[in-house]
């Protein structure tokens, strides 16, 4: 039996999730962070999956580390571990948020383009920023 956190059921990791924030979760899921956030463009670090989360104080996004064969032969050699990344951006500063997904069955049958998350938000600076995601989502 293994034991660790691992064990947590979903209701208690977002009851957990909660708490820590202090903010109450809305609407969440799992995406892929494309683009839009300097720190992540300028690391190049594309790609990404982890929690997409709206809650009452703003727009989330929660990656955590990631461990593969490849991850720890090189993190290893790098003496870094995988680190979480996380993006908050407050709800004050969410211009606009939009899902856009493809409604015609036969381009849905044809493409594999997953619905994509579009977060329109000013930075700390005061400038329009635009975050992509693609996301796993459900009618």
């Amino acid at each position: 039996m293994m034991s660790g956190k691992n064990d947590k059921s979903p209701d208690a990791f977002w009851q957990e999730y909660e708490e820590k924030t202090g903010e109450k979760v809305l609407k969440r899921g799992l995406g892929k962070y494309i683009s839009g956030w300097d720190e992540f463009d300028e690391k190049k670090q594309g790609g990404l999956w982890g929690l997409v989360i709206t809650t009452s104080g703003g727009f989330r996004f929660h990656h955590f580390p990631q461990y593969t064969w490849v991850d720890a032969f090189t993190g290893f050699a790098k003496g870094e571990p995988p680190k979480e990344k996380t993006i908050f951006i407050p709800k004050e500063r969410v211009n606009s948020q939009e899902i856009i997904m493809e409604t015609r069955w036969w381009k849905a049958f044809f493409t594999s383009s997953p619905p994509r998350i579009i977060i329109n938000y000013i930075d700390e600076k005061g400038g329009d920023k635009r975050l992509v995601f693609e996301a796993e989502y459900k009618k």
